[in-house]
């Protein structure tokens, strides 16, 4: 992590959860953060549980990445301040529990995990590129996936999730070719995780009955691959619990 100490880095969804984590680990490891979240005052929160040079590092910027209005303003905020991007972890990810795809008047729930998991995060990545790009910067886009963005498990509720995590997966290649094809050195990564303790998973699932993951796990997932030398991208990284049967 040396090369991106005093570096900026974007995290969306950062008010809790595997956001919450990372905003706090790349503070920690000598980075300029940024956390987007539309509850903006949790990120600002954690600062107290940092050490006062890490909690100088974070910053929290108020976003809701399913508005473009506010992914743009965000990006020009940090433009202004920090100079640009340097790394961008694309976070936010919504899933509406209990709505399954034929369920009646269910197009908004559906838009909210499109607009949040998919449109989101290419219009992130749009704007840090761009940053990366005017800057000449071999910079670092990370995307947290989901397991589910590679099998859909034989169970109710999860309706559009693991279509646009899917996404997420083709997109991944997708921005890899781009950014080859463009002459760069940018690297993109997808860190696709197991169950993990956060908001998203439902309270039934965090017992001693199911493995799972802490939010921390991810983070270090993601300092790992920001970690690699710049010959080497980490295109793919599964993280599971020890006995998951997922």
């Amino acid at each position: 992590m040396d090369r991106w100490v005093g570096k900026v880095a974007i995290v969306t969804g950062a008010s809790s959860g595997i956001g919450a984590a990372t905003v706090k680990a790349l503070a920690s490891a000598g980075m300029i953060t940024v956390g987007l979240a539309r509850r903006v005052g949790r990120v600002e929160e954690l600062k107290g549980e940092l050490p006062t040079d890490a909690a100088g590092r974070l910053h929290a910027v108020a976003c809701d990445i399913t508005k473009e209005e506010d992914i743009l303003s965000a990006f020009k905020l940090v433009e202004e301040r920090f100079g640009g991007v340097d790394v961008l972890i694309n976070n936010a990810g919504v899933a509406r529990q209990g709505v399954e795809l034929f369920t009646p008047n269910n197009t908004q729930a559906l838009r909210d995990v499109v607009d949040t998991n998919l449109m989101g995060l290419m219009l992130c990545s749009r704007e840090a590129f761009q940053s990366m790009k005017k800057r000449s910067v071999d910079g670092h886009i990370v995307h947290i996936n989901s397991i589910l963005g590679h099998k859909v498990l034989a169970m109710g509720g999860v309706n559009v999730y693991p279509a646009t995590k899917f996404g997420v997966t083709a997109l991944t290649e997708t921005m890899r070719n781009e950014l080859r094809l463009a002459g760069t050195k940018i690297k993109v990564t997808s860190i696709s995780p197991g169950l993990v303790r956060t908001e998203i998973i439902p309270d039934s699932m965090k017992t001693a009955d199911y493995p799972i993951l802490e939010a921390e796990d991810i983070a270090d997932g993601v300092l790992y691959v920001l970690g690699t030398p710049p010959r080497v991208q980490v295109h793919e990284l599964t993280i599971k619990p020890v006995g998951e049967n997922m």
